[in-house]
């Protein structure tokens, strides 16, 4: 499966450059190369490889259970799709806190597998720093870090209060500073989000950072509906489909017809 070989190949730049200018930009995740290329002809201009993918394909309950063998495989399965959108991939938790040296090396292995940037959560200047100077393209992330799920006392919004709205601004202008192409802003107050918004001079990608930031991402399973009946499903979150709705009764109405003869049919079977 190929995705939309007709547009226009999405880069860095042209991400960085839509601050300001022209409609927001739309993040999706993906995590194989089937969905990679639906998203891709459905016109987004980022696919995310998240580490979102621990909870929403692998069962776990949060994304402290993945590493990069794991991050590599799934960016691998997106980039087999070649998408025109531009794929930027996770980098997992402790891939970025071993180390400068460390944190160039895990990054190369997302690079290699596919990704034409990888993501970094929390305020890490320096790491950042090395990464850009190596060549490498990073995305920052603020706000609630799923990473640090035990250190903020679970999913959280943030910056609600002066002392953690100061602190949440100084870090966008020290990733920024440091070289960040772009910012996914997560979970906290809208009107923060749009001070934020408005500070830095690179596109702010909002989740459940209100409409004033320059793109917003969702998780596709979140949004398309692919999760079992009674998933709890964030505030910030509108589902667009029920796809695991039409999963189920496509596999009721082909158990239906196996046990009751009607599959496969002659014109399904070979002579």
């Amino acid at each position: 499966m190929q995705a939309n070989e007709a547009r226009r190949p999405i880069t860095v730049p042209m991400v960085r450059e839509r601050k300001g200018s022209g409609p927001p930009l739309v993040m999706v995740t993906a995590y194989d190369t089937p969905s990679a290329a639906l998203v891709d002809l459905a016109g987004v201009d980022v696919i995310l490889v998240g580490d979102s993918v621990a909870t929403a394909v692998l069962g776990h309950n949060d994304t402290l259970a993945i590493g990069m063998s794991e991050m590599e495989h799934h960016t691998s399965a997106v980039g087999r799709a070649r998408p025109a959108a531009l794929v930027v991939s996770d980098m997992p938790w402790l891939a970025c806190d071993l180390g400068a040296k460390a944190a160039v090396s895990n990054a190369a292995r997302l690079i290699r597998a596919g990704a034409s940037g990888v993501k970094i959560e929390g305020d890490h200047p320096e790491i950042i720093r090395r990464l850009v100077g190596a060549g490498i393209p990073v995305m920052g992330h603020l706000g609630l870090l799923p990473q640090s799920v035990h250190a903020m006392g679970g999913y959280r919004v943030q910056g609600r209060d002066e002392v953690a709205a100061a602190g949440l601004r100084a870090a966008a202008k020290r990733v920024e500073d440091a070289g960040c192409f772009a910012l996914v802003l997560e979970a906290v107050p809208s009107s923060l989000a749009a001070e934020v918004t408005a500070s830095v001079g690179i596109p702010v990608i909002g989740i459940g950072a209100g409409p004033s930031c320059d793109g917003q991402v969702l998780v596709l399973h979140d949004l398309v509906g692919f999760s079992p009946p009674g998933t709890h499903q964030a505030r910030f979150v509108r589902r667009y489909g029920e796809v695991g709705s039409v999963i189920t009764q496509a596999v009721e109405a082909f158990a239906q017809d196996v046990r009751e003869g009607r599959f496969p049919a002659p014109a399904e079977a070979y002579s």
